[in-house]
């Protein structure tokens, strides 16, 4: 993060994250403008005129581990508590495209989030709830047209119409490139796999939305300027993807979405959303010619947590989430996930996620934040933030801009040292007190006392229960159906059609998350890293 320090040998000088100042006071001269209401083009003060005060915004909690009976079991419990959409984590084998059974999934399976192998575990996942009632949203990159086909498949088998699923798979491979790591293929057939997934999305699942352009770049080390910048331009990269196999942009922007890190840095967070929703609708507008409100409109989900939660005094945690709920309901986002005081420590229990839907409950019902759009409107300050923010992440943006975009800038390692950068000088601000955390570098206890809570064990069983549903699945499949089918994927992989329909087919024959991916993986290549990053 930028330094704190003036120029000058002097005190540190107050800045936000993204090192912009921040000075004593601010007043009428800080509004550059009358900005139009909400709901009104660049929707700086929200996307719809009257917010929440109708419905208010999704709430979600991401949940999945272990076995898919005990996934199925937490998303149950977690709807009867008033639970709006499901938010479902797939554990690190599923996310990398290796089968439970496989040697390199031995020791993650099922540890932060479920293991699906199979349409059959994704049935397991969702049996009993109505998926054409219920959202659900798929944190899933790599393999994330696999797992959208297995969400169609495990549909039907309850009698849904895809044409009424509701929901979002996050299908963003950019960010796994430039802060997160779980990757499969190179880049290039990784943008194709995501651009084939939102075409067919397009033409096939009306009411579902195919990507959810993430920012994890957040929890990488960059800034909140950074963090809204890189997430842009990569919005900005899948858009030129689309557009390069001829769909018409204001057929297919209204169903892109993004998805958001925030942090305790309450005004700033606020300030930031606004600006990004501004921006984007310029982008959209100016860029690439945009007309339909729909396609110049930044729908956007926030995870409260993160990085910013700590193992030491984890209750403090809960404070932590309130306050980052808190800004995302006022900066006027249309989706929630409130991490668990105790993530810090393991997959939240029963407890802690309850309590971590609590606080969107008490800020959505207890509070006024949902009773009027933008209630920070016409803060001399916040107003003063989003105009500050928008100037700093549009310097970013050129800055990619001039790498030759996203893409470029993620195959250059140019993102990569950034973020790396940013990280270090982030942690050496905690390090050294500048940037207080309390329990951490500030009003630390003496004592590191024990956990007040019983974290969840992960399930032991995982690994042995899944790797025999696996074996019990291969023998009784047709071998030469799903050979065939995978076959007809790989032929594809090498040509230019948009491959959903084969993996579609693939999943109808009952192979796995591995075989498939490990068809592709033939076709494209494995990717790796620039070196000097």
């Amino acid at each position: 993060m930028p330094s704190d320090r003036d120029s000058t040998s002097g005190p540190i000088a107050p800045t936000t994250r993204s090192g912009l100042p921040i000075r004593s006071v601010y007043g009428p001269a800080d509004l550059r403008e009358r900005l139009p209401p909400p709901g009104e083009f660049p929707f700086t003060r929200g996307i719809h005129s009257e917010m929440y005060r109708r419905k208010p915004w999704t709430m979600r909690q991401y949940a999945g581990f272990g076995t898919p009976e005990e996934t199925n079991e937490r998303f149950r419990y977690l709807l009867a508590q008033g639970q709006t959409g499901l938010s479902l984590a797939l554990d690190l084998p599923t996310q990398l495209g290796l089968d439970a059974d496989c040697e390199q999934a031995q020791g993650e399976v099922g540890r932060v989030g479920v293991s699906v192998s199979s349409v059959q575990d994704l049935e397991a996942v969702l049996a009993g709830i109505p998926l054409a009632q219920v959202s659900t949203s798929m944190t899933i990159n790599a393999t994330a047209g696999i797992l959208l086909a297995m969400y169609e498949a495990a549909a039907r088998a309850q009698g849904v119409s895809p044409g009424l699923l509701k929901g979002t798979v996050q299908n963003d491979p950019l960010k796994e490139f430039g802060a997160r790591g779980a990757w499969i293929y190179p880049i290039a057939p990784s943008m194709r796999l995501a651009a084939d997934l939102i075409e067919d999305c397009v033409l096939r699942l009306p009411r579902f939305n195919p990507i959810s352009i993430a920012s994890h770049y957040r929890d990488a080390g960059a800034t909140p300027a950074e963090e809204m910048a890189f997430t842009l331009s990569a919005g900005i990269s899948y858009v030129e993807e689309c557009l390069r196999r001829g769909l018409e942009v204001d057929r297919f922007a209204p169903r892109l979405s993004f998805f958001f890190y925030t942090y305790t840095n309450f005004f700033e967070e606020v300030a930031k959303v606004r600006a990004g929703r501004r921006l984007w609708a310029k982008l959209m507008k100016e860029r690439f010619g945009a007309t339909a409100p729909a396609s110049q409109m930044m729908r956007a989900a926030c995870v409260c947590g993160g990085n910013s939660l700590t193992r030491a005094e984890p209750l403090n945690n809960i404070a932590r989430t309130t306050l980052e709920a808190f800004a995302v309901a006022c900066a006027g986002v249309q989706s929630v996930f409130t991490a668990a005081f105790d993530e810090a420590y393991a997959i939240p229990s029963e407890l802690s996620a309850r309590t971590a839907l609590r606080v969107q409950q008490i800020v959505a019902l207890e509070t006024e934040v949902a009773k009027t759009a933008d209630p920070l409107g016409g803060s001399y300050f916040v107003e003063a933030l989003t105009d500050e923010l928008e100037a700093a992440i549009c310097r970013v943006i050129e800055e990619i801009d001039d790498q030759g975009g996203m893409v470029q800038a993620l195959e250059s390692g140019w993102v990569q040292r950034r973020l790396a950068l940013r990280a270090y000088e982030h942690q050496r601000a905690v390090d050294r007190g500048e940037l207080p955390v309390v329990g951490v570098n500030v009003h630390r206890s003496s004592e590191e006392p024990e956990p007040p809570f019983e974290p969840q064990k992960a399930s032991p069983q995982a690994t042995a229960e899944r790797s025999a549903a696996l074996a019990g699945l291969r023998r009784s499949r047709s071998s030469a159906t799903v050979a065939r089918a995978l076959s007809a994927l790989r032929r594809a992989a090498e040509g230019r059609e948009n491959l959903m329909p084969f993996i579609r087919e693939a999943v109808t024959a009952l192979a796995t998350t591995g075989e498939i991916s490990g068809a592709l993986l033939e076709v494209f290549g494995e990717y790796r890293p620039p070196t000097g990053v």
